[in-house]
């Protein structure tokens, strides 16, 4: 695992491959090793580069006032790429789309999988289900008492929080997490620990958020939407909205697959991404 300074920051990334670039971006609740199998197999034909975004994995972060995708534009400039594809995994795929919109003449192609929208309002019935687990998880002191970062985490609340997200979005609402692979599960669980380890505990920082949103129209760079049918209900209903309102875009859904399909479904996903880029 390699480092690369960008304004200031160390972030965490890995490079591989030759040819056009591909730039992978994780989701909010792992980091770049979520990319295990695509970084291999798209190095064969492509330039691949996963890092691990703002306060995730292996980069740091602190305060001050920053935006995702001006750290992803900054990382294309010191890595002397002056156009990738951007393949983006909900939160990454918000990232993918905000950096399109900055700086479309540099973005070849998107793949937005499960994808998050910056600034999107979440529907009232997947905000009660949020809730709704995190209650089970613990009681809202508690969660009070972390979100003021006031120091004593307990590592069986962090488990707790890195369960409620297995069940709820990995898993997906309607299936069991036994359906997940053991490798795959004990990974997940991992990452999403460490993000709320370090969410709850370090310095953070103020996030400049595009309006993205209502600019999907302006986003003609080719597309593709991917979905697991098995996801929380919102991002399904987000899924469809971004292949309906991206000009130049196509979906896909992937059956009984949860919120992670690069890594429920690794070889369905490279097959995809390979005939895409």
């Amino acid at each position: 695992m390699a480092m690369i300074e960008v304004g200031g920051t160390a972030f965490g990334y890995d490079e591989a491959g030759e040819g056009p670039a591909v730039v992978l971006l994780h989701t909010a609740i792992g980091d770049r090793r979520m990319w295990d199998a695509q970084f291999t197999a798209l190095a064969a034909t492509h330039r691949v580069i996963r890092y691990d975004r703002r306060g995730f994995g292996e980069t740091g972060g602190g305060p001050g006032e920053f935006a995702h995708y001006e750290d992803l534009l900054a990382l294309l400039d010191a890595r002397g790429i002056e156009q990738a594809a951007l393949v983006g995994a909900s939160m990454g795929g918000a990232c993918a789309l905000d950096a399109a919109l900055a700086a479309p003449e540099r973005i070849t192609r998107l793949a937005l999988l499960g994808s998050g929208l910056t600034g999107h309002e979440w529907p009232d019935h997947m905000q009660a289900d949020i809730a709704r687990l995190t209650a089970e998880a613990f009681t809202p002191e508690r969660l009070a008492h972390y979100l003021a970062r006031e120091g004593d985490l307990d590592p069986a609340d962090v488990r707790a929080m890195a369960d409620a997200n297995i069940r709820y979005l990995v898993a997906g609402p309607a299936r069991d997490v036994s359906v997940l692979p053991a490798e795959m599960l004990a990974l997940v669980r991992e990452m999403c620990a460490q993000v709320y380890r370090r969410e709850w505990t370090a310095p953070q920082w103020t996030e400049r958020i595009p309006d993205t949103r209502h600019r999907l129209a302006e986003i003609t760079t080719p597309a593709l939407v991917v979905i697991g049918t098995a996801d929380a209900l919102g991002l399904i209903e987000l899924s469809a909205h971004l292949a309906e309102s991206l000009p130049n875009a196509e979906l896909a859904e992937l059956p009984d697959t949860g919120h992670l399909p690069s890594m429920e479904r690794p070889d369905e996903v490279t097959t995809l991404l390979r005939k895409f880029l």
